[in-house]
This record gives structure tokens, C-alpha cells and sequence, in this order.
């Protein structure tokens, strides 16, 4: 049946080429023949191709079928290995169990007998420990109060000889004073005087008003070292010198001094400024300044 059909086909595809034969000349069939051969070997060629990557396509697929059968190969093993692994980690787990459970249960015994023993010396140490500690603190005490007092007393020695050392010192500079009044009673009236003695004593009374402000206010002798300094600023005012009292003073931009340094004042306001300390008093003759202060300033910070 389908050999007939292919027949019929044949016969009237023959027929339908005779026809359109007979209806076009030569020359164009010429060129639908040539142009047939071209698609039947541009067809070929493609299939050509086809072939060629169907049989690349083939040797890929055996090449990855041999890789999965490795694979598989090679994960049976290792499911196996992995078994085996299995297997004798439990074994060793057991018997890991069974060895631990007999030295905990060897411990527990050895600590029941040792416990109450343990305790007893824990708590004899910890009462040791505090027994030898008050002992140490109250040691300690003993010295720093030792310490403490022996340092006062020195501190009280020194201070005392220092009061007698400036006491000396200021009947040294009482009579450097007078002096002082017998050269200006000799001096001519319109000749300059010389000061020269009269600010080396103003910055000797300043030194020893520096340390009295130093010293414990219960020192021995200190209220009557401080009357004689104040006599001998008397007798330098009645000579015409005077001392401007600048210690604690607030100072500001402006003033008439030197400020050799600035500290930093821990109990002052911020941005407070106070005269801590006088290296060289201001001593002014007859109102006038002939010799500039020399301070320290502390800042609030």
C-alpha cells in the first residue's frame, strides 16, 4: 500500500515537473536546477555537521556515563568505609563509657573517705588567713602612726629653729634699718637717695614672710616672729618705703608686676587668677614704684 502511494507521488510529481517544463524554457530551468543542487549540498553539508555533533554528543555521554559509574563506585566505598567508621567508634565509645564510669565511681569513693578531711583543712587555712591579715593591718597600723608622728615632730623641730633663724634675722635687719634713717638724715635734701639697702631688706622680710606662711600656725615663737616682721615693715614705711601686700591678691591684666609662672589652682573657679606666691615684693619710695614685683599666678582650671 505505501509503495503505491509513493508511486502515485512519483508519477505526479514526474507529471507536474513535465508541465512546468513544457511552461518555462531551458535557461530558467537551468537555474532552478542549479539552484536546487545548491540547497541538496548546502543540505548535505548541514547534515554533515549534525552527524558529526550527534557523534560528539554520543562519546559525551559514554565519557559521563563511565563518570557516574566511578562515582557510584566510589560513593559505595565510602558508604562502606563510612560503616566500618561507624562501627568501631561505638566500639570505643563503650568501652570510653564503661572506663569513665569505673574511675568516677574509684573518685567518688576516694572523695567520700577525703571530703571531711578536705573541709578541716580548708577552713583552718581560711582562719589563718584572717588570723595573719589583722595581724599584718594592725602591724601596719602601728608603723604608719609611728611614721606619722616622728615626721611631725621633725617637721615641729624644723619649723622651731627656723623661727629662731628668722628672729635672729630680723634684728639683723632692725639695725641695717636704722642705718637707713641715718643716711637719709645725712643725705643733702635735694640729693637721690640710695636704695640699694632698702630693697635687699625688702626682699629679705618677704623671704622670711614667704616661710611663716608655710609654717603650722601652732609653731612655737611664730606669733612673735611675725609682730617683729611687722615692726620691721613699719620702720621701712616711716623711712618711705612701703611693701604693697600682693599674696592672695585676685590678679588681673594691667597690674604693674612680672608673672615669672603659671600653675594650675585645683580649689579656684574657673578662670580665676591668684597671686600664690611673691618672688620679689613691689616696694614703691614715697608712693612711687622703684622696684617691680615678681610673681606666680595659680589658675582655676
Amino acid at each position: 500500500m505505501q509503495k503505491i502511494k509513493k508511486l502515485i507521488i512519483a508519477i505526479l510529481c514526474f507529471f507536474s515537473l513535465s508541465v512546468f517544463a513544457q511552461s518555462i524554457s531551458k535557461e530558467d530551468f537551468g537555474k532552478e536546477l542549479y539552484l536546487l543542487k545548491t540547497s541538496i549540498q548546502t543540505l548535505q553539508t548541514e547534515n554533515g555537521k549534525l552527524k558529526t555533533e550527534i557523534g560528539n554528543l554520543k562519546t559525551q555521554l559514554l565519557d559521563d556515563s563511565k563518570k557516574i559509574d566511578s562515582l557510584q563506585v566510589q560513593t559505595r566505598h565510602n558508604s562502606t568505609a563510612i560503616s566500618q567508621t561507624a562501627k568501631e567508634l561505638g566500639v570505643k565509645i563503650s568501652t570510653t563509657e564503661i572506663n569513665a564510669n569505673q574511675k568516677i565511681s574509684e573518685i567518688g569513693n576516694s572523695l567520700s573517705k577525703k571530703t571531711l578531711l578536705g573541709i578541716i583543712v580548708f577552713l583552718v587555712a581560711i582562719i589563718l588567713t584572717i588570723l595573719l591579715y589583722w595581724l599584718l593591718r594592725r602591724r601596719q597600723k602601728t608603723d604608719k602612726t609611728e611614721v606619722v608622728e616622728q615626721l611631725n615632730n621633725t617637721k615641729t623641730s624644723i619649723e622651731e629653729n627656723l623661727v629662731k633663724e628668722f628672729g635672729r634675722q630680723t634684728e639683723l635687719i632692725e639695725s641695717q634699718l636704722q642705718l637707713i634713717a641715718q643716711r637719709k638724715t645725712g643725705n643733702p635734701i635735694n640729693a637721690e637717695p640710695d636704695h640699694s639697702l632698702a630693697l635687699k631688706l625688702a626682699c629679705e622680710i618677704n623671704l622670711i614672710e614667704r616661710n611663716i606662711s608655710l609654717m603650722d600656725k601652732g609653731t612655737k615663737g611664730l606669733k612673735q616672729l611675725e609682730r617683729s616682721v611687722g615692726k620691721l615693715k613699719d620702720n621701712l614705711s616711716a623711712n618711705g618705703y612701703e611693701m604693697p601686700e600682693l599674696l592672695g591678691k585676685q590678679y588681673h591684666q594691667g597690674m604693674k608686676v612680672i608673672v615669672t609662672s603659671s600653675i594650675p589652682g585645683e580649689n579656684l573657679e574657673k578662670g580665676s587668677e591668684i597671686i600664690t606666691k611673691v618672688l620679689i615684693p613691689q616696694v614703691n619710695y614715697n608712693e612711687v614704684m622703684i622696684q617691680t614685683a615678681q610673681i606666680e599666678v595659680s589658675v582655676g582650671m
